[in-house]
């Protein structure tokens, strides 16, 4: 690591999207830890990618076990002192195939709740005294327009109610973490990697995971000039076209 490495951390970063965050991250001569459930998949993850050069660590981090996002804190802060950049990018979709709001069920909301916005609430809650001590700290969560009620008004597209409600709640989220962190040197954005072909969407999609990289590691690394508080379609440069 070099004094002006920037250190990062993706969650759900063993594969997919943010496995590809990492890849992109680390090509770039950042730290990327790999905020990952399983130890041993976030092992070989990691591995790969300091085969391909980059310093790369796996760290463990269930992002619904506050101890877990609790030991990973006090990892960042004991080795590294600061943190850099964190990419929100786990998250999951219980309802498969999609249906009406009426069937949602109660496990359902809770399920996609609990990884979607309670991980992510509390994942930035802990790291964000660690972002705070870095010169231009980022945040960027990996949001949807299914979570934009313009955008989903009058479609046909069936109902994915539990992730629907989810990624609004991540929108605003965005808006409300950037008004309390207005006059720092921390940015938040919310962005759509795309309709992407991972694990999320049953390996459907129109976009690669490499795609779908591109829109978080560029928020990730805005200069000085670049937007916070932006989310939704018409945010451009913050969300890309399609679904996750």
């Amino acid at each position: 690591m070099t004094a002006t490495a920037k250190i990062s951390l993706i969650t759900g970063a063993n594969k997919g999207i943010g496995f590809q965050a990492a890849r992109r991250l680390g090509a770039q001569g950042a730290v990327v830890l790999l905020g990952t459930r399983d130890p041993a998949r976030g092992e070989s993850a990691a591995k790969t990618l300091r085969e391909e050069g980059a310093d790369a660590h796996a760290v463990h981090l269930d992002v619904t076990d506050a101890a877990t996002i609790a030991a990973a804190a006090r990892y960042i802060d004991e080795r590294y002192g600061r943190l850099d950049i964190l990419i929100n990018n786990a998250g999951i979709n219980v309802e498969w195939p999609a249906g009406a709001p009426s069937e949602v069920s109660r496990d359902a909301l809770w399920a996609t709740l609990e990884t979607n916005v309670f991980g992510l609430i509390e994942v930035t809650n802990a790291l964000l005294p660690l972002i705070r001590r870095s010169a231009a700290g980022r945040i960027v969560n990996v949001s949807s327009e299914m979570g934009m009620p313009a955008w989903l008004a009058g479609s046909e597209m069936p109902a994915m109610t539990a992730y629907s409600v989810s990624k609004a709640a991540v929108n605003m989220l965005t808006v409300l973490y950037a008004n309390e962190l207005r006059g720092t040197a921390v940015k938040i954005n919310a962005c759509s990697p795309g309709f992407v072909a991972t694990d999320i969407n049953r390996g459907v999609g129109e976009r690669t995971a490499e795609e779908g990289a591109e829109i978080e590691v560029r928020l990730a690394t805005l200069g000085a000039d670049g937007p916070t508080g932006r989310a939704g379609p018409g945010a451009a440069p913050v969300t890309r076209a399609g679904r996750r």
